[in-house]
């Protein structure tokens, strides 16, 4: 490798993102490989023939690295060799991701993007992510959107490729918008709207725009959303309000000797105590009789008669109202007759 070269990895650099990365050529490695190197995947039943019919390509486009591919249709694997030819020792990771975003549905057009030195994949595993099926299909869902417009917004702001099958999410493009795709699903899984992270992103790209934020925290700007979910856990219908907290204990309750002995009737005999027991029975069935009278008495009470200015009152209130009336009539009559005339 050059002098240069070498200058521009050892130097520390700001941001590492804004590094470019020198390309890779057959001059800087003239020996080539020693040993052969593989990779082999399987893929699903219904993969078969797509592969077929796109298989003579997918040659095509590894040869030109110098590497072999071969479909085991028999066994359901795809496989890819280094051969003495091939100077690139990292091309054959990039051709295993190639294969592997093949069986999990990714048109070749563009898995192939992956052989470049700048485009990167993730095959992001969420089947394990939630309990319940149900929740796991709805927040899936949620992550595509209506019409896929969620999952095009996601690919138009991190600039890649992505694509939800079965308990994966796919992505290809940038390493930078890798890693955005994998905050957002993981988020989506754990019940957080993608749509939070699309606006934080679209922010994000505004401020990027403007030289003089270049430097500062753009958290100010970041919207904060709040979790709003309440528990669903079933409240008792009768809650018992909790007493406030003394740190001395309560009032031992009075016995039944204590009681007697305030009232006096401890200290009386047997004949004294039955005495008192009937004066109380005979107390308490007086009240009674007295309750029973007064409400069966209270339909004979007569009613309170109004007195005579109360009446005269109201008598002269029916005069002022028919006197009314008739005036009323008077005007229908004027207003019809002239109606007429006209």
């Amino acid at each position: 490798m050059s002098a240069e070269k070498q200058q521009m990895i050892t130097e520390p650099v700001d941001n590492a993102w804004s590094m470019k990365i020198p390309p890779f050529k057959c001059e800087d490695n003239i020996h080539g490989l020693v040993e052969e190197s593989s990779f082999a995947t399987l893929f699903p039943k219904y993969r078969e023939k797509y592969l077929k019919e796109v298989w003579c390509l997918v040659q095509q486009c590894l040869s030109e690295y110098h590497l072999k591919a071969e479909l085991d249709l028999i066994e359901g694997s795809m496989v890819v060799k280094t051969t003495r030819k091939t100077w690139d020792p990292y091309i054959i990771i990039k051709a295993r991701d190639m294969i592997k975003l093949m069986a999990r549905s990714v048109p070749f057009e563009q898995s192939k993007r992956v052989l470049k030195d700048d485009i990167g994949c993730d095959i992001i595993k969420i089947g394990n992510l939630v309990r319940k099926k149900e929740k796991f299909v709805k927040r899936r869902q949620r992550l595509i959107g209506p019409n896929g417009a969620t999952l095009k917004s996601i690919e138009l702001l991190t600039d890649c490729y992505v694509l939800v099958q079965g308990n994966t999410v796919s992505a290809l493009g940038p390493y930078k918008g890798l890693q955005h795709v994998r905050d957002i699903v993981l988020d989506t899984m754990n019940n957080v709207h993608p749509i939070y992270n699309v606006k934080a992103l679209m922010i994000k790209r505004e401020l990027m725009k403007d030289a003089q934020l270049a430097n500062e925290d753009w958290s100010r700007f970041l919207p904060k959303f709040k979790n709003k979910n309440v528990s669903k856990r079933q409240q008792p219908k009768l809650k018992k309000n909790k007493k406030e907290y003394t740190p001395f204990p309560p009032q031992q309750p009075e016995s039944k000797v204590d009681k007697q002995l305030m009232s006096g009737e401890y200290f009386l005999n047997k004949e004294q105590k039955h005495q008192r027991k009937q004066h109380e029975r005979a107390a308490k069935e007086a009240e009674a009789v007295r309750k029973q009278k007064q409400r069966r008495e209270k339909d004979f009470i007569p009613p309170v008669e109004e007195s005579f200015k109360g009446l005269a009152r109201r008598q002269t209130n029916n005069e002022e109202q028919k006197l009314n009336i008739k005036a009323l009539k008077r005007k229908m009559i004027k207003a019809n007759s002239k109606l007429k005339k006209v």
